[in-house]
């Protein structure tokens, strides 16, 4: 990426960190096997966390939740699949144990330091400068040294469909269809079916 497409994806974030770097170079493999950025849904993701790095993805292939092309499987792994609709082409990027070296005493003390750091103390500044060396050195390794590239069949969901709303008959918002759950004949929204099946 050239300097001024990684300002952009920092901005989109919100700050720089190794979690974005990671998705910065996923994106950028999975265009450069896939092909570049397409109109609309061409190319549909499959996440599977929630980490910053799926930001990096959003914004570098177009690939969104709303346009139903973003699809995020919470297995807790840094493992990305990119499809391409137009004709099934289909890879699974996972990020390599240790692909940036093995771990040491900085990130263990980073670790540590940053799960109780008061924001704008010298633990976190310290933990900031080790982040963005961490991001850095991310973004300076070779593409096949970061993941490994699994040629995977590819499930091509369906286009993006907008659905019938329902009342929920418990707390009176709209639910879409697909997502309304009956108990005791009762049309209900997942959060009051949940709550009811509680109290059974």
């Amino acid at each position: 990426m050239i300097p001024e497409d990684q300002d952009a994806v920092v901005q989109f974030h919100g700050h720089f960190c190794p979690g974005l770097a990671i998705g910065v170079r996923a994106a950028e493999l999975a265009l450069r096997e896939i092909g570049p950025r397409a109109a609309d849904e061409e190319i549909v993701a499959i996440v599977e966390s929630d980490m910053c790095g799926v930001d990096a993805i959003q914004f570098m292939t177009g690939c969104t939740f709303g346009k139903g092309n973003l699809i995020h499987l919470d297995y807790g792994k840094n493992a990305f699949t990119f499809i391409r609709c137009s004709d099934g082409k289909a890879i699974r990027l996972v990020l390599r144990p240790q692909s940036w070296g093995n771990e040491n005493d900085e990130s263990r003390e980073m670790a540590a330091r940053t799960q109780n750091v008061e924001e704008g103390s010298r633990e976190d500044e310290f933990s900031e400068d080790l982040f963005r060396k961490r991001g850095q050195a991310i973004l300076a390794l070779p593409l096949e040294q970061l993941f490994e590239v699994q040629a995977v069949e590819s499930r091509i969901p369906g286009r993006a469909r907008v659905r019938e709303s329902i009342q929920c008959e418990a707390c009176g918002e709209m639910v879409m269809e697909t997502r309304v759950r009956l108990l005791g004949g009762r049309k209900l929204c997942i959060p009051c079916f949940e709550a009811g099946e509680r109290r059974l």
